[in-house]
């Protein structure tokens, strides 16, 4: 069998090649794209040449920065003249040439693999992010092994995830975990440290009954905010008023079925209607913030906030201060930082390894409690449902072994599911797949039966 020479194409000159890009695209016609499975099948082809766009944009911007071309127009540097030529704002060039002169000067990894496509420009910030603040004393060759770990995470983490994995970088190399908790603490430190510098809050009365407003907060008082104002929008809290007012109202009889029915109807009914409402989330959290505001106690305002956000820390980092505490919000603070807010109102320490409440209910509660609840918030941020990003405020707790089939009311087999998702858990022209990963962290996937 006569053997096949390999083609090798004569590179092209990058104007060139650009030229052929936008010949490419003058071609393209999406009108043969039919369907989301279609559709979902080419996202991942269009979003890696954008991305392989977006390093040949950046190596362009570093050979600009080598050669000063600010100098032959009289900007004051390579971001100005970037901002000046992209007609991209002045914050946004700078950034992009912070990345351009990374990759430029190191980062050969992060480079290849965003000249592949296989991350993207937030994944590199991140990485050169994490390197800039390594260690001092951190050599060639355990910076080399922390970027390639950082690389190898980029290709399945979101960049927030992967801010989070870089903490704690130094992982990769040898070192003791001691160090890698010492510099993770000293990095969760600095930020906390510099958060409330840059504290922010604008306001402006338009003179129509509205006032405009923009803040920027610490990570802890945002996530405060933030969940406060979820609860208060969420479907679950009317579902729930919905239901108490039916029974108050002894609306339970009449052949409607018991008590019980009656209010899973009703919670059900709520659910559907936020389902089928315009999903202009934005009016719908301004609603709850202004619906916060106005039952604020502010005699007591140094007292206990209505939204418990759950922090989890290990007992060890905790009594030690060093390390890393998770909010169930996604984010971390520093061990000691949740030392100083432990007697603060608004936080719930969940320190694992301490006392817990008796969580496991077996056959003898139907339902999940309040405390099942929370203790689910330390693992949990959002719904369950693979792909869903409905805060886990709003979730349902269902059941892995259905309560029908003699399933048990106990922590490990509650799974937080949305409304919409909790519906098509029971629909039974669903499969529903429910698998359990590290910390017994379950996600669920539905497939519509044939």
């Amino acid at each position: 069998m006569a053997a096949v020479a390999a083609l090798h194409p004569t590179p092209l000159a990058t104007g060139e090649a650009l030229r052929a890009i936008h010949a490419a695209l003058d071609q393209v016609d999406t009108g043969d794209v039919v369907g989301a499975i279609a559709a979902g099948a080419l996202l991942g082809d269009v979003d890696r040449a954008i991305r392989r766009l977006q390093s040949v944009r950046l190596a362009l911007v570093a050979e600009a920065d080598r050669n000063d071309a600010a100098a032959d127009t009289g900007l004051t540097g390579t971001a100005a003249w970037l901002a000046a030529t992209s007609r991209e704002s002045a914050g946004d060039a700078v950034r992009d040439v912070r990345l351009a002169t990374a990759l430029d000067d190191g980062l050969g990894a992060t480079r290849h693999a965003l000249a592949d496509g296989r991350v993207s420009t937030e994944h590199a910030r991140v990485i050169a992010d994490v390197q800039a603040k390594l260690p001092a004393d951190v050599t060639a060759a355990e910076r080399d092994a922390i970027e390639a770990s950082l690389v190898a995470k980029a290709t399945v983490l979101d960049p927030r995830a992967l801010r989070r994995e870089g903490r704690r970088a130094l992982a990769a190399t040898d070192r003791p975990t001691a160090e890698i908790d010492r510099h993770e603490d000293q990095q969760l430190r600095d930020e906390e440290a510099a958060s409330l510098d840059r504290a922010r809050l604008t306001w402006h009365h338009n003179g129509d009954g509205t006032t405009n407003g923009s803040f920027t907060l610490p990570t802890l008082a945002a996530a405060i905010l933030v969940k406060a104002v979820q609860q208060v929008a969420s479907p679950r809290r009317f579902a729930e008023r919905a239901a108490k007012a039916a029974r108050s109202a002894r609306t339970l009889s009449g052949g409607l079925g018991t008590s019980e029915q009656v209010e899973e109807q009703v919670r059900k009914q709520v659910w559907e209607a936020f389902r089928t409402a315009d999903g202009d989330w934005a009016h719908r959290y301004g609603a709850a913030f202004a619906e916060l505001l106005e039952h604020l106690p502010t005699d007591k305002l140094s007292g206990k906030v209505a939204a418990t956000v759950v922090v989890t820390v290990d007992h060890e980092r905790l009594r030690e201060q060093l390390g890393a505490a998770h909010l169930d919000t996604g984010d971390d603070l520093s061990a000691s930082e949740v030392r100083r807010l432990a007697c603060n109102a608004g936080i719930l320490p969940a320190i694992l390894d301490g006392e817990s409440l008796p969580l496991d209910l077996g056959r003898t509660e139907r339902f999940f409690t309040e405390h099942q609840r929370v203790a689910l918030a330390s693992k949990y941020d959002r719904c369950a449902a693979e792909g869903c990003d409905r805060p886990y405020a709003w979730s349902e707790l269902h059941h892995e072994d259905p309560w029908s089939r003699g399933g048990r009311t106990d922590l490990e087999l509650a799974v937080p599911l949305c409304g919409q998702h909790h519906r098509t858990a029971h629909d039974p022209t669903y499969a529903t797949t429910i698998r359990t990963a590290g910390r017994g962290i379950k996600t669920v996937t539905f497939t519509r039966r044939t």
